[in-house]
């Protein structure tokens, strides 16, 4: 026990030294960009993109862990290595196995605060960020939509006022919605009039509405076949204006896929989100396993800037290969199950195949 915790002490100290060294030169960078973006806008002040930059950093955490893990672990093991004291385990008799349970352990242990704990916190400032992206860089405030239990909200607004859009159903493939009520506004907020109609169909720059009832500010309620009104929507517009899965916690996720389907539309980015952060704890064991597998037999074998630097490479690599396996599963070419899991599963397979050739253990 007192071999275990020496151990992983010096993974969590090494591991959070470099999650916070690289974490500082994001938040520069960020800040930078925010500078550079916000340059001649209005309400660009410094205090408000310093307020994004940091907003953004836990979302931005959460997608850098799993490199601070790989790298944070090869500079721990590489450390135990260069004095000797893996060395003097293994000749005690203390396994690879033995001395990378407690590194397992902690990286499970940081995965599971992570999705459990820190992803509703980063969620939170995400969507403040999101907010603030949105008013502040890119001055756009005239549409809003959300999906609830009840339906789909849309609010617009045009050069003739505005008007708010509910539907208690869609249909993705035609942008069709069902159950639709509209009502409009002017240009000074005042009523003009209700429309009920039985579908909305979206069009290049309006809704088709038919089967429609109108009520005005006359009161007297008139039947119309169809009624275009003017919109500047399409159906990708709709869908990447609902909640992004970054801005939801893991915990909201289930429930807020179930009301998209049931909606009519596709949840698969939130449900290929979901999964991701479920297999995030086994993705940062693999990390450690992939690190040990470089790290280990550093002064044994020599070349220790070819055996960092490939470890190195294996970790970008193995983050674009993720990145083309998550594109197959946005895309529907793969079950988004599949393309969640795949990369922590084939990471750990290879991290455990390559220690167990190179170790005795």
């Amino acid at each position: 026990m007192t071999l275990s915790t020496y151990f992983g002490r010096q993974f969590v100290v090494w591991v959070l030294g470099t999650f916070a060294a690289i974490m500082a030169i994001v938040f520069l960078l960020d800040v930078i960009e925010l500078m550079r973006r916000g340059a001649g806008k209005e309400d660009a002040y410094f205090a408000v993109l310093l307020e994004m930059a940091l907003l953004k950093m836990p979302n931005m955490g959460q997608q850098i862990l799993p490199f601070a893990v790989l790298f944070g672990s090869m500079l721990a093991f590489t450390r135990l290595t260069r004095t000797n004291e893996l060395v003097v385990a293994r000749a005690a008799g203390v396994s690879v196995w033995q001395f990378l349970m407690p590194a397992i352990a902690v990286a499970l242990l940081l995965g599971a605060l992570k999705v459990g704990v820190f992803n509703p916190i980063a969620s939170v400032m995400t969507a403040r960020f999101n907010a603030l992206e949105d008013t502040v860089l890119r001055n756009r405030v005239d549409s809003f939509m959300t999906v609830g239990q009840g339906g789909l909200w849309i609010r617009e607004r045009t050069e003739e006022g505005q008007h708010v859009l509910h539907a208690l159903a869609a249909r993705q493939n035609d942008a069709e919605l069902a159950d639709v009520l509209v009502i409009r506004f002017g240009p000074r907020d005042e009523f003009l009039e209700r429309l009920d109609a039985r579908t909305a169909e979206l069009g290049p720059g309006y809704w088709t509405l038919r089967d429609v009832v109108l009520i005005s500010t006359a009161g007297r309620p008139e039947h119309r076949d169809a009624i275009r009104i003017p919109t500047r929507l399409t159906i990708q517009n709709i869908q990447d204006s609902f909640a992004s899965p970054e801005t939801m916690s893991f915990w909201e996720l289930p429930g807020f896929i179930r009301i998209l389907e049931n909606a009519g539309f596709s949840a698969v980015k939130h449900r290929l989100y979901w999964h991701a952060m479920l297999a995030s704890p086994l993705l940062l064991t693999a990390m450690v396993l992939i690190a040990a597998t470089f790290s280990l037999r550093l002064t044994r074998r020599g070349g220790t800037l070819l055996w960092a630097s490939s470890g190195l490479f294996t970790g970008f690599l193995l983050y674009f290969m993720s990145d083309i396996v998550f594109a197959l599963g946005l895309s529907a070419r793969i079950p988004e199950v599949l393309a969640a899991w795949t990369p922590a599963t084939v990471t750990m397979l290879l991290g455990m195949t390559s220690l167990l050739h190179l170790e005795d253990g």
